[in-house]
């Protein structure tokens, strides 16, 4: 896996029909993760007022907080999920080697996808 540039780390089902965590990534030994975004991808169910949020265990919201995913009313429509850069530089974390990131769904959509699409992209590099 190439290092020191933004690349795709991880892609992963999941299902907004209920709450509760799906593990998305686990950064590898020697390594630490700086994460810069997530594309999700609406599967074969609209997920319109679906509510997750992304971060490591323990911490589910300390990359994004509260995501609604009102614009994945089709299937394969996509949206992108990220801190949004201002005058005031954005906080993120750097993640630690073992360090397991998940998305969680905070508020199901029950007739959503159980079929969508997470693809986390960051930057990995020496610990």
């Amino acid at each position: 896996m190439k290092e020191k540039a933004i690349t795709l780390l991880s892609t992963t089902t999941l299902s907004v029909q209920a709450t509760g965590a799906t593990t998305l990534y686990t950064v590898p030994t020697g390594k630490r993760c700086v994460l810069h975004s997530a594309k999700v991808i609406c599967g074969t169910a609209a997920s319109t007022t679906a509510v997750i949020t992304f971060g490591q265990v323990g911490a589910l919201t300390d990359f994004l907080g509260s995501q609604t995913m009102t614009n994945l009313a089709a299937q394969y429509d996509a949206v992108t999920c990220m801190p949004i850069p201002n005058a005031t530089p954005v906080k993120t974390k750097s993640y630690a080697a073992a360090t397991i990131i998940q998305c969680n769904v905070g508020t199901a959509d029950t007739d959503g996808s159980d079929d969508a699409t997470v693809m986390l992209f960051g930057t990995l590099y020496g610990a």
